[in-house]
């Protein structure tokens, strides 16, 4: 039986839910003796979903919690507090997430904030789960020379790009590679009438739910430029 430890950046947006889901499956097999590999929580964080974080925290009882926004620390503290689960809040919160030993992270926070934190898992050498594309678009160079000097492995998690490194595992084999782009909401909306489309649409998502930022940059075929 193998036991494995993890943290989580990032841990209610989709991709946060979708690892949790994962792990409560594998462990849930675990327990039925079924697979023989199990999953701890070390770290969850979030930044102003604090009912979500609650109740993940409840579930999955990880050592650390962290909220960043602190408007709600109050109710957090109360409702976690009898669990022994130890409580931090702020931008810097994140940063001692990440730096807390662990077999691997899931670096799932959207944008330029999860530079740092995913940063500094790379410091001391931890098996990063990247679906942050921003790490490499803002700083890939200085992420990637971190990653290498202290060993730390990196492997891409999103669709699109574990696609691409499972099939780059045998490089001379591939002529070219092709990203697919659906434009979501936009799909068929003729060119012409882009320019009068509101937020609320760019954020109606046919098949998924985001988060505004993810949801527009798909919708505005931006995501496909960080991709790239």
């Amino acid at each position: 039986m193998s036991i494995k430890t993890i943290s989580i950046l990032g841990s209610t947006g989709s991709i946060g839910c979708s690892t949790l889901d994962v792990i409560e499956q594998t462990n849930n097999n675990y327990s039925n003796n079924i697979g023989d590999l199990r999953f701890e929580i070390i770290a969850l964080t979030a930044n102003r979903a604090y009912k979500q974080l609650i109740e993940q925290a409840k579930k999955f009882k990880p050592k650390m919690v962290v909220l960043v926004e602190k408007e709600h620390c109050d109710e957090v503290v109360e409702a976690l507090n009898p669990l022994g689960i130890k409580i931090s809040f702020g931008p810097e919160a994140l940063i001692e997430a990440a730096q807390m030993q662990s077999d691997m992270i899931m670096a799932a926070i959207v944008g330029a904030a999860g530079l740092g934190p995913t940063i500094e898992a790379a410091k001391r050498g931890a098996n990063i789960l990247l679906a942050n594309k921003e790490c490499l678009v803002c700083a890939g160079d200085v992420f990637l020379k971190t990653a290498k000097e202290n060993n730390a492995k990196i492997l891409p998690v999103d669709s699109e790009h574990n696609a691409i490194f499972q099939v780059l595992q045998n490089p001379k084999e591939v002529e070219k590679l092709i990203l697919t782009a659906s434009g979501g909401p936009f799909l068929n909306t003729h060119i012409d009438n882009l320019y009068d489309v509101t937020p609320e649409q760019a954020v109606a998502h046919p098949n998924w739910q985001m988060g505004k930022k993810i949801s527009v940059d798909c919708a505005s075929l931006m995501n496909k430029g960080l991709e790239l």
